[in-house]
């Protein structure tokens, strides 16, 4: 069995944030291989939060991120269970990270692909069965490789599938209940709002060329 040495305990707890009796059962169970270890602490907080899952969070707060030069803001609900958690640093850098991440995905629109109406989901079936390159294909064909893609699509939507800025290894919805094995608390992320300046506003384009004709013609 490989030797688990302090600082490779203190390297996992580094990258994970588990405690370190956790970490060093984690090396222990994956033989020193640190890439495994992350691996088994994940399964294991993914658990220990699941378990959380049905309990009620209504507490926690609302964050708030503006983005360098004023382009883009976004506002976001992350809930917990009670006032203290919401006002610990653990919880309010969870809320910053997630508020970040919203920012550096213009492309998100829905917390989890759960959210995503059918009418979406059913229109990007209708584009992706039109595609050229399926022409020709058996049917059942079709419907498998429609479904691997819109699969794929409806995951870019959503946020919780996002792997994280700081840390792609993990996704939101893995950091998110790391969080909460940590805390001890349910925490979800309930809605959020992306504000880009100037989206949706019509701007007349003038034609310059023209206009100092139409002056000349005067």
């Amino acid at each position: 069995m490989a030797e688990i040495s302090a600082k490779l305990v203190k390297d996992l707890r580094d990258k994970t944030g588990a405690g370190m009796m956790d970490c060093k059962k984690a090396l222990t169970e994956a033989k020193g291989d640190t890439e495994k270890a992350i691996e088994w602490l994940r399964q294991k907080g993914i658990a220990s939060a699941e378990k959380k899952a049905g309990r009620t969070a209504a507490e926690g707060a609302i964050g708030s991120y503006i983005h360098t030069g004023a382009r883009v803001g976004v506002l976001v609900e992350v809930n917990c269970e009670t006032d203290f958690v919401a006002r610990g640093e653990i919880f309010q850098e969870l809320l910053r990270n997630v508020a970040m991440q919203i920012a550096a995905c213009p492309g998100v629109e829905y917390v989890s692909t759960d959210q995503i109406p059918a009418a979406v989901a059913e229109r990007e079936k209708q584009i992706e069965m039109g595609r050229d390159d399926l022409a020709g294909k058996k049917e059942e064909m079709k419907e498998k490789i429609v479904a691997g893609r819109i699969g794929k699509r409806l995951k870019e939507l959503a946020l919780m599938d996002q792997p994280f800025i700081k840390d792609s290894t993990v996704t939101v919805a893995e950091l998110v209940k790391q969080v909460a094995g940590k805390v001890g608390e349910n925490i979800q992320v309930r809605r959020f709002t992306r504000y880009t300046l100037g989206e949706g506003i019509e701007v007349e384009q003038s034609d310059f060329a023209a206009e100092v004709a139409a002056m000349k013609a005067a």
